[in-house]
């Protein structure tokens, strides 16, 4: 047996994580400038290089990019050097049904399982999200992707369930340009976005009352319907 020993957690890699999860969670939208190193590393009570290292890393990944004279910000994840989705597609490897047959199996149980163990502050990052959504379309007549997809990040970060959580994690990039996809295509359909609203809605409110199975559906009953709006219009 090769045994090694265990090693306490970087202060940095603590402080990418954090980031990361408030770029997932739609706290820090694409586009949006982060806030400098210093102001960052006050917040956080950890030194600027701490911060740096963590950035850098984010910089790496392609969740943030640096411009030069004005700071740093949230990368788009459709504008990332080597989106996975658009080679994929472009090579006609995954269809945008592929995508949502994925989510399918994904979300439900997310969905399921956040029912049974959202915290308060889960269900507030859920509704936050929702209230986006709704304030983008009386706004606009459309909805907001990063709102989208930051209601969808925050069902998957009620699970608890870290390899779910990994997964979609690395599964965002995926969802971020697929819901994208969803909304351009119905944005001149006013009715489809009050659909997917209350889609949502229903999602939200089956994860409040703890209801896992109405969650499960109501998830269910949201992607299928986006399966077959685009179907009804390859047709």
């Amino acid at each position: 047996m090769n045994l090694k020993p265990i090693k306490p957690k970087r202060i940095s890699d603590q402080v990418f994580e954090q980031i990361r999860e408030l770029i997932y969670k739609g706290d820090f939208k694409p586009g949006q400038q982060i806030l400098p190193e210093r102001e960052l590393a006050q917040s956080m009570a950890v030194s600027r290089t701490s911060v740096r290292n963590a950035i850098n890393k984010l910089v790496t990944m392609g969740l943030l990019e640096h411009r030069q004279g004005q700071g740093t910000f949230v990368s788009s994840p459709e504008n990332r050097e080597g989106n996975p989705l658009a080679a994929a597609m472009a090579t006609d490897e995954a269809t945008f049904d592929d995508l949502l047959e994925v989510r399918l199996g994904l979300e439900c149980n997310a969905a399921r399982l956040a029912a049974i163990r959202a915290t308060e502050t889960d269900i507030k990052a859920i509704r936050k999200s929702l209230e986006e959504m709704e304030a983008d379309l009386a706004a606009t007549d459309k909805i907001g992707t990063e709102p989208d997809a930051a209601f969808h990040m925050a069902v998957t970060f009620s699970t608890k369930n870290p390899v779910l959580i990994h997964l979609m994690r690395n599964f965002y990039d995926f969802l971020f340009v697929g819901i994208k996809k969803n909304l351009t295509h119905m944005y001149m359909d006013r009715k489809a976005l009050e659909e997917v609203i209350v889609h949502h809605h229903d999602i939200f409110k089956a994860i409040e009352r703890r209801a896992p199975e109405d969650a499960y559906g109501a998830m269910k009953t949201h992607i299928n319907f986006v399966q077959e709006y685009f179907k009804s219009r390859q047709g």
